[in-house]
C-alpha cells in the first residue's frame, strides 16, 4: 500500500510548501491537488516545491479536461516532469460537475465518458512523441507540437472515476490506473477493482500492476472526537458531489443527503455540518485515531485489492477556511503526516518507506 497526501492547496503557500517538504521527509509516495479555480493554482505551488524535494511525486488528481485543454495539461505536466527529474504524474477526468455548473456548463451535454477517452489519447500521444496529428470528436489538431519533454519514459498517465462501472472499465484498460474519490466501505472498492480487472483484462493488461488509488477524506489524532468532527465538518462538501449510485454503494440513501447539498449549494457550511449527523459522518470519511483509522483502511479499502491510499488531510485551519469554525483541539497537517508515518503506515507491508 503506497500513502499519498491530497492537500487542498488553501493554506498560505509557505504552509504548504512546508507540508510537501515534510512529506517527502516522511517518504510518503506523492503529493496530490486539485486542479480546480477553486484552489490556488496547483501546477505554480508543486513548481515552487520541486527543488525543496527528492522523491515525492506530484501531479493533479485530478485535472478537468472538460475546462482545461488536454494538450496543454501535458505540456505542464511535462515540464512539472523536467523541474522534479521525473516525479510528475497525472489524473484526468470530466471535472468537478459544481465547478462545472459554476462554469454554465451542463456536464449531461458533454459526453463525459468519451471525451476523457478521446483526451487520455490525445495526452498519451503529446507526451510520449512530442506531437500530435487528430481529428476527433472533441479535440482537432493538425502538427502540434511541443518542446515541453518529459524525464520519464512514461509519464503514469490514470483516469480519475466516481459512477461506474464503464469509467472504471476505461481505466483499466487504457490508463496506468483509476483514482477513485469518497468511497469508504468494501463493498464499493469491490465494485471498482472487479470493474477495472474487466477493462484491464480487456486489453491484455494484469489488474494489480494499476495504480489503485482510493480518494479519502481523512482526519487522525490522539483526540478521535475531534479528528471525527473535522472530517464530519467536510463531508457534507465532498458528499454533494457523489453520484446516487456511489452513495448507496456506501450505505447512504441519497435522499438523507438533500438538505445537507442544499446547504452547501448556498454556500453555508457550517449549517451543513449541523445537519450532518456524525454517524453519516464516520460513513463518508476515515477519521479518529491512527488505529481506528488504519483498521478502517485495512478492513474496507486495502481487502478489496486498492494499492494506494490517497489521504486528503483535513485539519481545523481547512474547516475554519471553508466554514468558520473553530476546532482547536484537531491536530494540524503536519502532526497528522507524521502519525500516518508513524503509526499508520507501519500496519501496511512496505508502506513505510513509501514503496
Amino acid at each position: 500500500m503506497k500513502f499519498s497526501y491530497a492537500m487542498l492547496p488553501d493554506y498560505p503557500l509557505h504552509e504548504s510548501l512546508a507540508a510537501i517538504e515534510l512529506a517527502d521527509q516522511l517518504g510518503f509516495h506523492a503529493v496530490y491537488a486539485a486542479d480546480e479555480t477553486w484552489h490556488k493554482d496547483m501546477w505554480q505551488l508543486f513548481a515552487a516545491a520541486a527543488g525543496r524535494t527528492r522523491t515525492i511525486r506530484f501531479g493533479p488528481s485530478l485535472s478537468p479536461v472538460t475546462l482545461r485543454e488536454p494538450t496543454l495539461i501535458a505540456q505542464a505536466a511535462a515540464t512539472l516532469d523536467e523541474l522534479t527529474g521525473g516525479r510528475a504524474e497525472c489524473v484526468i477526468s470530466s471535472g468537478n460537475f459544481g465547478l462545472l455548473a459554476q462554469y454554465c456548463v451542463d456536464w449531461t451535454t458533454t459526453k463525459p465518458l468519451s471525451r476523457v477517452r478521446e483526451a487520455h489519447r490525445v495526452m498519451r500521444t503529446f507526451l510520449d512523441e512530442g506531437a500530435i496529428t487528430h481529428v476527433g470528436e472533441f479535440f482537432n489538431y493538425r502538427g502540434l507540437f511541443t518542446f515541453a519533454r518529459p524525464v520519464q519514459r512514461h509519464l503514469p498517465l490514470m483516469l480519475g472515476a466516481m459512477r461506474g462501472p464503464k469509467s472504471f472499465q476505461a481505466a483499466g484498460e487504457i490508463s496506468d490506473g483509476v483514482h477513485h474519490a469518497l468511497s469508504y466501505t468494501r463493498s464499493a472498492y469491490d465494485y471498482v477493482v472487479e470493474n477495472v480487472r474487466i477493462g484491464a483484462e480487456r486489453a491484455g493488461k494484469d489488474w494489480k500492476s494499476l495504480d489503485l488509488g482510493a480518494w479519502v477524506v481523512f482526519a487522525t489524532g490522539p483526540d478521535a472526537d475531534a479528528a471525527r468532527q473535522a472530517a464530519r465538518a467536510m463531508v457534507g462538501l465532498y458528499a454533494s458531489s457523489m453520484p446516487a449510485e456511489q452513495l448507496e454503494r456506501n450505505g447512504v440513501d441519497p435522499d438523507s443527503l438533500r438538505d445537507i447539498i442544499a446547504a452547501v449549494g448556498t454556500g453555508d457550511l457550517q449549517r451543513a455540518y449541523e445537519l450532518t449527523p456524525p454517524e453519516l459522518a464516520d460513513k463518508l470519511s476515515i477519521s479518529g485515531t491512527p488505529q481506528e483509522c488504519a483498521d478502517k483502511l485495512r478492513s474496507e479499502v486495502a481487502a478489496a485489492g486498492m494499492n494506494h491510499a490517497i489521504l486528503a488531510i483535513t485539519d481545523s485551519a481547512l474547516v475554519n477556511a471553508f466554514t468558520g469554525m473553530e476546532l482547536p483541539k484537531v491536530a494540524g497537517v503536519k502532526e497528522q503526516l507524521r502519525l500516518i508515518h508513524d503509526e499508520i503506515m507501519p500496519a501496511f507491508s512496505g508502506s513505510a518507506s513509501g514503496a
